[in-house]
């Protein structure tokens, strides 16, 4: 868990994004259980309702499971999803409003490489 929240985004959301996170990065793995809403709200000195906001999103997205009386749990494929989640929106925020303004710009697909690869100093 980070030390601190933004004071500027929701709380539920940045829970959701730590775990999302951890997902990717590997430093939560399948079937592993995740950290509970109490331990979240102890933690961050939050409403217990807070965090479960955060992790029932998941539990909706089938990243997480819920095991009575257990707790929550990564599903198998969740890193898999959220990869793929991620780079549909990378795809949408980035490369295409680049494409856009490299059309304007008239800059070519090799000057885009090279610009991207840190080559065009």
């Amino acid at each position: 868990m980070k030390n601190a929240l933004d004071d500027t985004r929701p709380i539920y959301i940045q829970i959701k994004e730590q775990l999302e996170d951890s997902i990717v990065a590997g430093r939560l793995q399948a079937g592993e259980r995740v950290p509970s809403t109490n331990e979240f709200a102890s933690f961050y000195k939050i409403n217990p309702a807070t965090a479960a906001k955060g992790i029932n999103e998941l539990v909706t997205e089938e990243i997480l499971y819920k095991r009575r009386g257990v707790g929550m749990f990564v599903t198998d494929n969740a890193r898999v999803m959220l990869i793929e989640k991620r780079k549909q929106s990378f795809y949408e925020h980035f490369i295409l409003p680049l494409q856009d303004e490299a059309k304007k710009l008239n800059i070519s697909e090799e000057e885009i490489i090279n610009m991207v690869k840190g080559e065009n100093q």
